[in-house]
């Protein structure tokens, strides 16, 4: 009787991952028809990335956020920019339609998240092969300590696709105090990312996703079309959900050792940054990182959460024509 119950139980698990696997697959290929690649890719060691480019002018490149694309930036900001830069927007390694980093492993199982040094230099690549030379590198959130990780790339070694200068949207700079909390480290681990993930990519509706978009807006409201056009559904696609998740949970040691050198930088960095955001806060990561790098200037944004590029377009722009000007390229 145990044994039959044993195997009764099994075969129930069995066949409940297989329904589960099966539905998080149709969910992400009608993701994926709902918000297919809107850009080009270019070819880079051990995979492809995904760009979008637009307009003439010095370079700026835009990174996204954690669990972002590269609509963040093309639903109006890049448009603003054309004018007077050539622009490139990246799917950062892992997310959207760009591969993982070369060599990092990808299973259900797995734990290692693509690091920022190596996302930057993934992407470095994709700079050169593009033509791509001394940009502004722009970064919101999670894309800030990779567009600092690019500048720390310039430290040992000088390159033609070496940051101009680095702009800072509300961006990850400096370590944090304690955790991330139980989301990030269940779905960033091995068992979640083979049983939790499919789970959430299966099952959670659409309106959780939308709502967790909502929320990074706080204490605004999101931005008139944003929400429908931004492809959050993108996100729960395992393979990216599982990134975002590792990325994210193994992100502090990385940060610990970048920030040890940042006194060394020199270029020109431009922050602006909201007083009421929680997701990045203010006083943890830019007004500590103005205090051991004299070339960073930090503008704050008075009640704006963790969208101020969406919030305030204006004051975005801005700090990119002053990064440009400082930098020599205006």
């Amino acid at each position: 009787m145990a044994r039959k119950a044993f195997l009764l139980t099994a075969a129930a698990v069995g066949i409940g991952a297989i329904l589960t696997g099966c539905t998080a697959s149709v969910r992400a290929d009608r993701a994926e028809a709902a918000f297919p690649p809107i850009g080009d890719f270019v070819e880079v060691a051990g995979g492809r990335v995904h760009y979008v480019q637009e307009g003439e002018g010095p370079d700026v490149i835009l990174l996204h956020g954690a669990g972002g694309n590269v609509r963040d930036f093309t639903f109006s900001l890049m448009g603003q920019l054309a004018d007077r830069y050539r622009v490139t927007a990246f799917d950062r390694p892992g997310q959207g339609y760009t591969d993982h980093v070369p060599g990092i492993a990808t299973g259900a199982f797995a734990t290692e998240g693509d690091s920022p040094m190596a996302q930057a230099e993934m992407l470095r690549e994709a700079a050169a092969t593009l033509n791509i030379e001394n940009p502004i590198v722009v970064g919101h959130s999670f894309g800030g300590i990779v567009a600092m990780a690019w500048a720390n790339g310039a430290l040992d070694q000088t390159r033609g696709t070496d940051a101009a200068a680095v702009v800072s949207y509300a961006g990850v700079l400096m370590p944090w105090p304690g955790d991330l909390g139980a989301y990030y480290t269940i779905n960033g681990s091995a068992l979640g990312g083979a049983v939790v993930v499919p789970l959430i990519s299966a099952f959670v509706p659409d309106s959780r996703v939308e709502e967790a978009i909502r929320n990074t807006f706080a204490p605004q409201e999101p931005v008139e079309g944003y929400v429908d056009y931004i492809g959050g559904a993108l996100t729960l696609r395992p393979d990216a959900f599982r990134a975002n998740a590792r990325q994210v949970n193994t992100l502090r040691p990385h940060v610990v050792e970048m920030s040890a050198r940042y006194p060394e930088l020199t270029l020109p960095i431009e922050i602006i940054h909201g007083t009421a955001d929680t997701t990045v806060p203010i006083n943890v990561h830019p007004e500590e990182l103005i205090k051991i790098v004299p070339s960073a200037n930090l503008t704050p944004m008075e009640g704006i959460g963790h969208q101020p590029h969406q919030v305030d377009e204006a004051a975005a722009i801005a700090a990119i024509d002053r990064a440009a000007e400082r930098a020599g390229l205006r």
